[in-house]
């Protein structure tokens, strides 16, 4: 325990702070309730607290009232907020207002224990709790589907049976499959990722199984394909619904045997190799139309796992915002803060169909373009923004209709400020414009040529 880990709970149910309370002694924590605000800003006046833990719908002064007046303290308590339904806009007014965390209730207790145990670990140095790390790679989460899946991920870390990982694109699949690896006793060993399909389908068969010499023409050599790489560790089979069927047959044959013929090879080779695989797809319904084998299915599926939709846990947004801002200020030499509430309103409405990979590119851009400490709408480069869309270059080099002379000089204002930012490397300028590099080429060619 910390000198100070008295916990202040205010709840205006009876049964709901008592039942707090008493989970909380249980894990050898001093409590203190409160009724509602008013009663829990006295308690404030009258003794310091290391964590607050409210009801968002307090009589009284009100639930967001007493969090800004808690945080205004000089040793400012962590505030944990808790509610009876998910309802975006109350989230994000909570963690703009300076929250630790918004939970929904009936508040798990395991996620809760965390979440305290993490309060208490931070006054003695201890890690970000809202971040499980990997030594790559950190997954960042407070929500609590999340929380119970990696909980889950921890657990079986290690086995060797084998994990099939479902959700949609940039939702952090592989980031989950690196969480399980570095959780494991092989974490010592390689990890190996492929995906089934970004290669043609020979190609992948070799880079899969490997090759003798002369096993077919231009094999000059023995080639050891990945799973041999991955002999003692991880391998990891991203979209996995893209392999072509008959290579589903050869992959269940290692699997089942534990071992791998090289093509052209006179013997197995024994393997010991944890395999994760990863699909965007609906598995099911791919082995229901007749392209997934339904035995290599259930030869992948011992654990199955699914990482829901950044849309589906908006509460992670806040949090996830902090942790790009702060990830691209180190990488960009940039010193940004925060969001206006404008934009932090404006991204929560967003669907984000590519989920956190595109949260985490939007925030990129906006670190590197906005000219100040603070993010704001306009920095944020959103497509249906005001007035943006006319601002950026346009995807065509050949668009007949050419801007007008305000808007063209808006747009070559904004690419060079990208380029500057990227100190002249135009594939990153490129990236973060949401532009191709040959646009952009084109469009600084335009620019010499009407500069003469």
């Amino acid at each position: 325990m910390t000198p100070n880990c008295q916990i202040l709970i205010a709840e205006e149910n009876h049964k709901e702070r008592a039942a707090l309370g008493r989970l909380l002694e249980e894990w050898g924590y001093p409590v203190t309730t409160a009724i509602d605000g008013n009663d829990a800003l006295r308690k404030l006046q009258e003794q310091p607290f290391r964590l607050v833990i409210a009801g968002s719908r307090l009589p009284g002064c009100g639930s967001l009232e007493l969090l800004r007046q808690a945080l205004a303290q000089n040793d400012a308590p962590a505030v944990v907020m808790l509610s009876g339904q998910a309802c975006v806009d109350e989230a994000v007014a909570v963690m703009k207002a300076g929250a630790l965390d918004f939970m929904i209730k009936p508040v798990d207790p395991e996620q809760l224990k965390q979440r305290v145990e993490g309060v208490m670990a931070a006054d003695r140095g201890g890690l970000d709790p809202d971040r499980r790390r990997s030594p790559e790679r950190a997954i960042v989460t407070r929500d609590p589907l999340m929380q119970r899946m990696l909980t889950l991920a921890e657990q079986v870390a290690d086995s060797r049976a084998a994990v099939l990982i479902q959700g949609e694109s940039g939702t952090g699949k592989e980031l989950l499959a690196r969480f399980i690896h570095a959780r494991s006793q092989r974490r010592e060993g390689p990890f190996r990722a492929i995906n089934c399909g970004a290669l043609p389908e020979s190609l992948l068969e070799s880079e899969l199984f490997g090759y003798e010499k002369g096993a077919f023409t231009g094999a000059f050599g023995r080639k050891t394909g990945i799973f041999e790489q991955a002999q003692g560790g991880t391998l990891l089979l991203d979209e996995i619904t893209e392999m072509a069927f008959h290579l589903q047959s050869r992959l269940l044959r290692v699997l089942q045997e534990g071992e791998v013929d090289r093509v052209g090879g006179t013997r197995p080779v024994k393997l010991d190799v944890r395999v994760i695989a990863t699909t965007n797809r609906d598995i099911k319904a791919a082995v229901a139309e007749g392209v997934f084998r339904e035995d290599l299915f259930y030869r992948l599926n011992v654990i199955p796992l699914k990482i829901p939709p950044l849309r589906a846990r908006m509460a992670d947004l806040p949090l996830l915002v902090r942790h790009f801002i702060k990830k691209y200020n180190q990488i960009d030499g940039r010193s940004v803060k925060n969001l206006t509430d404008d934009a932090v309103e404006r991204l929560a409405r967003l669907p984000f169909n590519g989920n956190v990979r595109e949260l985490e590119n939007l925030v990129e851009r906006a670190v590197l373009l906005t000219r100040g400490e603070t993010i704001t709408v306009d920095d944020l480069l959103l497509e249906d923004g005001p007035g943006l869309a006319d601002n950026l270059p346009a995807a065509d080099p050949a668009a007949p209709e050419p801007l007008p002379g305000p808007l063209r000089e808006a747009e070559r204002r904004l690419i060079l400020r990208a380029l500057d930012h990227t100190d002249g490397n135009r594939t990153h300028a490129a990236k973060v414009l949401g532009i191709s590099v040959r646009t952009l080429r084109n469009k600084l060619n335009e620019y010499q040529e009407k500069s003469f």
